[in-house]
């Protein structure tokens, strides 16, 4: 096998070279740049800067490391006490009221409407029904007032005569029985 000796040419699949340049555009394109940012003492000789350009002192910021423009008080303050400004809280709901928001509540509507209908409820519209008549029955029974007809009224008590009733009326007997009965 003959032996082929190397150059340096790479021939047609090597990378193009760029084409030469002349030596004034080269000089123009390799210029010093121009420097961005302070030059060095800037911070330290602020006295002197402005003294040497004291007409760019309106557009020249201030260097905002120079401390904070907040107050801060020598002194211990004595135990002052601090007012705090709470929520303005909204006035607790009596048991009437309570009730009655929980009576006009849409989806418990809609829920025993879906029921008297026969429906199905899924189990979490169910429990929290049964949560819903349960707070309403505890409010019920706190207020004293019942949706039942009284049965532990006595069946003895038939039809009296008017002047057996306005003698009961008249003896006070019996309101003053129940008045103790009830504390």
């Amino acid at each position: 096998m003959s032996r082929s000796k190397k150059t340096r040419k790479g021939g047609e699949n090597s990378p193009k070279l760029q084409p030469r340049v002349k030596k004034q555009d080269r000089a123009v394109a390799t210029g010093k740049r121009k420097e961005s940012g302070n030059k060095s003492g800037s911070r330290h000789n602020e006295g002197l800067i402005l003294a040497q350009a004291p007409q760019q002192t309106a557009t020249q910021k201030k260097d905002p490391r120079h401390g904070s423009k907040k107050p801060v008080a020598l002194a211990i303050p004595a135990a002052t006490e601090t007012t705090q400004t709470a929520k303005a809280k909204q006035p607790k709901l009596t048991d009437e009221q309570k009730l009655l928001k929980l009576e006009e509540d849409p989806r418990l509507n809609q829920l025993l409407d879906m029921l008297e209908e026969g429906r199905n409820l899924n189990d979490a519209d169910q429990k929290w029904l049964d949560q819903q008549l349960n707070k309403i029955e505890a409010l019920m029974i706190k207020l004293g007032i019942s949706d039942e007809l009284d049965e532990d009224v006595p069946a003895s008590a038939k039809a009296l005569s008017d002047d057996e009733l306005f003698d009961k009326f008249e003896s006070g007997a019996d309101l003053l029985k129940d008045y103790q009965d009830k504390f």
